[in-house]
């Protein structure tokens, strides 16, 4: 069976589709996957050992440049690789407007759905051969596993398995001396104080580990090498791709993090991970896995504190390093 799965965006939401396809694997012998992603995320499919082509899309970038896009051949060199396969089923996972319009309804093959209470746009569900109920009060990773089930006809069984991690850490690798943390995000107030990063990375390196700071952009990397100033047990990493970043999160014995995409990686590659929620409600998207702990700022008991953000404050340095210690002692 080949099957075409569409889940375009974002980082996180396609790191929460890998299950699906294992579930899949493991109840259809033989099953392949192809897959139409943006081209920022084109990496993560391929880690899968069930996906053999990745299809890039660029909806975002053609949207600014349509008129270009089409003169320049690039939608032509889409169109032809998006109906050069005759598939099985096309799994529409996005449920959205633009991925119905621009990438499900040109692929070959029997194409599938959230229905229209169940879609994000119940208008995408018109797209679609078949429509299929799946309750929105449950975990993106859930949801999904659900669809491909009803979709390809087969029963879920246990907890969603993102099988990434072989594919960066190999099984017998020794235990690691660092962890992780995952400082950047793109909102303001979604930012844990750095007053705060600086205390909980004392209290790492007092008790003997290493700490890794990736970056992706020149704030970013100006905030990490705030953070680690005067501590040479900090690493202030160089500017690295989603791959090398990936390999990095794997090897670590655990992360904390802010709500960003990253964390979602942690997740997928079984790493301990306390997530860190302060203006955002982790509901339905929040870490899925094993070992991963979501700590809202507003469970915690109100302190008078001068910190930025100040949504932050109840979310103290030493609340997170109990926490972390826990995890990591498990």
């Amino acid at each position: 069976m080949k099957v075409l799965i569409v889940k375009t965006s974002s980082m996180g939401d396609v790191i929460h589709t890998l299950p699906a396809l294992t579930d899949a694997v493991k109840a259809i012998p033989g099953i392949r996957f192809d897959w139409v992603v943006e081209e920022g995320f084109a990496e993560i499919p391929a880690w899968h050992p069930a996906v053999d082509r990745v299809i890039p899309v660029a909806i975002r970038r053609w949207r600014k440049s349509f008129w270009q896009t089409w003169r320049s051949g690039e939608w032509k060199a889409y169109r032809e690789a998006l109906s050069a396969q005759q598939y099985d089923f096309v799994i529409d996972a996005q449920g959205l407007m633009k991925s119905a319009m621009l990438v499900t309804r040109y692929a070959r093959g029997i194409r599938c759905g959230f229905d229209r209470d169940s879609a994000r746009e119940s208008l995408a569900s018109r797209l679609y051969d078949r429509t299929f109920t799946v309750d929105k009060q449950q975990h993106a990773v859930e949801r999904t596993r659900q669809l491909f089930a009803k979709a390809l006809g087969y029963e879920l069984e246990g907890r969603g398995d993102f099988a990434i991690r072989s594919s960066f850490v190999a099984q017998d690798a020794p235990a690691s001396d660092y962890l992780v943390f995952l400082h950047s995000t793109t909102r303001f107030d979604k930012h844990w104080p750095e007053v705060y990063w600086r205390e909980l990375i004392a209290k790492a390196t007092e008790a003997g580990w290493k700490v890794k700071l990736p970056w992706g952009n020149a704030e970013e990397q100006a905030r990490a090498e705030r953070l680690a100033v005067e501590n040479l047990a900090v690493e202030v990493l160089p500017k690295l791709n989603l791959a090398e970043v990936t390999k990095v999160l794997a090897g670590a014995a655990g992360c904390v993090s802010v709500d960003t995409g990253l964390s979602h990686m942690a997740a997928a590659l079984d790493r301990p991970n306390v997530i860190l929620f302060g203006p955002t409600d982790p509901g339905l998207v929040g870490g899925y896995g094993k070992d991963q702990l979501c700590l809202e700022s507003a469970k915690q008991s109100a302190i008078d504190s001068n910190v930025e953000p100040a949504v932050f404050a109840a979310l103290t340095p030493a609340i997170v390093w109990q926490e972390v210690t826990q995890l990591l002692s498990r």
